[in-house]
């Protein structure tokens, strides 16, 4: 296990990163002054004892010997176990207790009608309101730009497609006849999309707009920023606007594919 795993596991038992650092000195030295230990885990000495007298409450260290040749030895890791097993038990308590409390609390939320919208800025803005779309309970209408979104987000969109599938979530989407359009809309069996190509030239979708449930989300490349509206009025509106443009964007491409 790698020194980050064992940070992350240690710290999802209720571990802060001082404890971390000198629990694993103990560990690494066998059996040791506090003095020694300090200087391993890179931490002063006071705060060196008071985290070793928390770890030997927990009962992960044990003090051995007295003053002035005290040492601290790791206990055996059965306790460590135990810690987790607690800390497992703990989180399946807090879950139940949230389930139990989840109908008087969604009583007393006071919904609002108007529009929520949320702006993210960067790439991470942009893949977080993609991520999003992974939770849409109908599928996708999308007015997409196949070249804008892997530009965008390299890397990204070949496991983005795999999640989406994996979660359910079919797609409708219009896209630019281009190379990339073409290449992807060839995958639609495999993607869960059902696509309708049009004419580069004459439509070139930047910013993306996805349509589901009661939100229409907006990735826009050239201002790298994502953005939410939260709205049944608007969602409603827009799917409207999707569903005529997908009728002539299908004639079209019948069109254009003709021999």
């Amino acid at each position: 296990m790698q020194n980050d795993e064992i940070y992350n596991s240690l710290t999802a038992v209720g571990f802060n990163n001082k404890e971390i650092r000198v629990y694993l000195a103990v560990l690494g030295l066998g059996q040791s002054t506090a003095s020694r230990i300090a200087r391993e885990a890179a931490i002063n000495r006071t705060t060196v004892y008071d985290i070793l007298r928390i770890l030997e409450e927990k009962g992960l260290v044990v003090l051995l010997g007295k003053e002035p040749k005290q040492e601290y030895r790791a206990e055996k890791l059965n306790r460590l176990e135990e810690l987790y097993r607690k800390k497992i038990k703990q989180n399946e308590n807090f879950l139940n207790i949230v389930k139990e409390l989840k109908p008087q609390l969604e009583s007393m939320r006071v919904v609002s009608d108007r529009p929520v919208v949320r702006f993210y800025e960067g790439q991470e803005g942009i893949r977080h309101v993609y991520e999003d779309t992974l939770t849409a309970s109908e599928p996708i209408r999308a007015f997409a730009s196949v070249e804008n979104m892997h530009a965008g987000l390299p890397n990204y969109f070949p496991k983005y497609y795999k999640r989406r599938v994996e979660a359910g979530v079919k797609i409708r989407a219009i896209i630019p006849n281009t190379k990339e359009g073409s290449e992807r809309a060839s995958q639609d069996k495999y993607e869960m999309r059902e696509s309708a190509l049009v004419s580069a030239t004459k439509y070139s979708f930047s910013p993306e707009i996805n349509i589901y449930d009661n939100k229409v989300m907006i990735a826009s490349w050239k201002d790298k920023m994502g953005i939410t509206i939260e709205s049944k009025e608007i969602a409603d509106a827009m799917k409207k606007i999707f569903e005529l443009a997908w009728l002539e964007a299908k004639r079209l491409d019948k069109e254009t594919s003709k021999p």
